[in-house]
């Protein structure tokens, strides 16, 4: 591939494992163009041929003819996996087993393709993902070996820098907890259809007067428009409240450049969400809060959070449960919108910011 794609573009599925694929691209990085990825077969292996049936025959009505394209078709399809596995793995920096199969293969009823994918990113030299064992899990994530063939591939949407999601794994403050409730959350918006899971991306700065703004997450949703997605397990309603008046800020910062005879300048939100006729208003807000040791329940926290903040209706603030959320489904009625009081709606019903 010799261009990068749109980043508001979802990439095809067929091509989003270019650099894993063994028809990959010829502009890979050096890391991908030394090698290609070693690949067991992914699908359910092919049945014995029936006796006397001779399975090199060329003959095209002879019975075990079947089984050569079956097994490339095989190979093919690890390959892909493979791919896909890296490339979620460097958008969303950690993941479950669990997890991954939830995405890339809903329809499966075990992890053992996706476990298979991750052993063979694994075996490779260097190897492209790690993992952390905690009370009997497994909780995978990228290598700087991993993420320099997946940003070689040109399927992600941004840079993804050298986070390579060890550290979060590895963690025993809670940003393990933290980052696989965000997975969590993709998933419940991958299932609902309200977004692909590639068109996440996780923790992007946002220039502010006061510094960065840097989301937990933002999100292409699949009616076009954008939205901050935040997870909260343990931040004081202090922080909390801190926290949407950083989005404020973001949303009024100065206008960026000088524009030009055929528009004025625009800010930062505009030129990144607003679209080419600024026909998109200010990203919807959204908090979900999880649960964790000896905190108050999200349900509690929730209410809290709406007790203490007042409306902005330059901004848009929904809220849920990570409960709610993964329970009943992203396009369900789980969503209180900071200011219309206790009630629940889908988030397609949300009013619009003025």
């Amino acid at each position: 591939m010799t261009t990068a794609p749109d980043p508001h573009t979802p990439p095809a599925r067929a091509d989003i494992a270019a650099t894993a694929s063994p028809a990959a691209s010829p502009a890979t990085s050096p890391a991908a163009s030394s090698r290609r990825l070693t690949v067991v077969a992914d699908q359910t292996p092919d049945s014995p041929a029936p006796a006397g049936c001779n399975s090199s025959s060329t003959g095209p009505d002879v019975p075990g003819e079947a089984s050569r394209p079956r097994k490339a078709a095989a190979t093919k399809a690890g390959a892909d996996l493979c791919g896909e596995v890296l490339l979620t793995l460097a958008r969303l920096r950690l993941a479950t087993p669990r997890q991954l199969k939830a995405l890339l293969l809903p329809h499966q009823q075990d992890t053992d393709h996706v476990r298979r994918a991750l052993r063979n990113l694994l075996a490779e030299s260097p190897a492209l993902v790690g993992r952390t064992h905690r009370a009997q899990q497994s909780y995978w994530y990228c290598t700087p070996a991993g993420l320099a063939e997946a940003a070689a591939s040109g399927e992600l949407a941004s840079p993804v820098g050298r986070t390579t999601g060890k550290c979060i794994a590895a963690s025993k403050t809670g940003l393990r907890e933290h980052g696989l409730a965000l997975v969590d959350t993709v998933i419940a918006f991958h299932q609902a259809e309200m977004a692909d899971h590639a068109d996440w991306r996780v923790e992007v700065a946002h220039p502010t007067p006061a510094g960065n703004l840097v989301p937990d997450a933002v999100v292409l949703l699949a009616n076009g428009s954008s939205a901050f997605v935040e997870i909260d397990r343990t931040m004081s309603y202090a922080g909390l409240l801190a926290k949407l008046e950083r989005y404020d800020a973001y949303r009024n910062a100065p206008v960026s450049g000088r524009g030009n005879a055929a528009r004025p300048p625009r800010n930062h939100w505009q030129e990144t969400y607003a679209g080419p006729s600024l026909e998109r208003a200010f990203p919807l807000l959204l908090f979900v809060f999880a649960p964790a040791k000896r905190r108050a329940a999200p349900e509690t926290r929730e209410a809290a959070f709406h007790d203490r903040a007042r409306p902005n209706w330059r901004i848009t603030v929904a809220t849920t449960t990570l409960h709610q959320l993964t329970h009943d489904g992203a396009d369900r009625p789980v969503w209180r919108i900071v200011g219309l009081g206790e009630g629940r709606r889908v988030l397609t019903a949300a009013p619009r910011p003025r």
